[in-house]
């Protein structure tokens, strides 16, 4: 009787899942356009001109060869800032300089949460994510994102705007906790090569980020990569790109000039 009633209810929170997503996917329908690359779909937003003539400003994403861009600016964001010297480092031609916002670049005491450690393993993750995970993360979601912005306070309407609940998405929680459980010990190889990046490098990091430390990832990055110019907001949390959009944007421009003026020079 007891199993009876288990195997009801998982099949009860599958339903209401499924429904979850089909909501999700209604209210928030992909902008852009979708890249096919080697292994993977791409989804990509072009959102206006760049900042410097013929040097495009790439939000994380790999799509560059389909798109026909040669190089660019690439900005990431916490631990997708991590990708931001990989790329550097794998693809340094097609990287002409690189901005890392609250960045994760090295080891850190601990790990990322039981609950992905647990969404990793098999059947039981997929077990999971396809049945209480959306149901309630819509419950949990407000706290956790308000707790990622704190000191700072997370803008009214923000996780609407942003379609965050997306994330509660099975697929898309299995493939975010994959790559958060795998994510420590990428940083722990490529880390040692930091140094032989050449291009130009800035990091905007906050003080008080609660969730990435300063001191942990950005300080040692500046002190391994000399080119690298470190901005660290006083009393500032993890989202400077919502609290600091301004500087973020001055930044951005600055390092398109530097990076054309290197690549001018490495011509010669």
């Amino acid at each position: 009787m007891i199993v009876l009633a288990a195997v009801v209810t998982l099949a009860v929170l599958a339903l209401i899942t499924q429904a979850g997503v089909s909501a999700l996917e209604s209210t928030y329908p992909p902008q852009g356009k979708f890249v096919d690359v080697k292994g993977a779909r791409l989804h990509v937003v072009e959102l206006g001109p760049t900042y410097a003539p013929g040097l495009p400003i790439v939000l994380i994403h790999e799509a560059l060869g389909k798109l026909g861009v040669d190089q660019a600016i690439i900005v990431g964001h916490s631990w997708a800032g991590s990708l931001m010297p990989a790329l550097a480092l794998e693809y340094p031609r097609r990287v002409a300089g690189i901005m890392m916002l609250s960045p994760v670049a090295y080891p850190w005491p601990g790990g990322v949460g039981r609950f992905n450690k647990i969404a990793t393993i098999p059947v039981i993750g997929p077990l999971l994510a396809y049945t209480i995970t959306l149901p309630l993360g819509v419950f949990l979601i407000d706290g956790g994102t308000r707790y990622v912005f704190a000191p700072q306070t997370m803008p009214d309407g923000y996780i609407d705007a942003t379609a965050v609940r997306m994330v509660l998405r099975p697929q898309v929680f299995l493939d975010n906790a994959w790559d958060l459980t795998t994510l420590k010990a990428e940083v722990a190889k490529q880390s040692p090569n930091y140094p032989s990046i050449r291009v130009p490098v800035t990091i905007i990091t906050g003080d008080a980020d609660k969730t990435v430390s300063t001191d942990i990832h950005s300080r040692p990055f500046a002190a391994a990569v000399p080119q690298t110019k470190l901005v660290v907001l006083p009393n500032g949390g993890h989202m400077p790109q919502v609290y600091a959009t301004d500087l973020i944007v001055a930044e951005i421009e600055a390092i398109s000039a530097k990076a054309q003026a290197f690549s001018a020079t490495a011509r010669r």
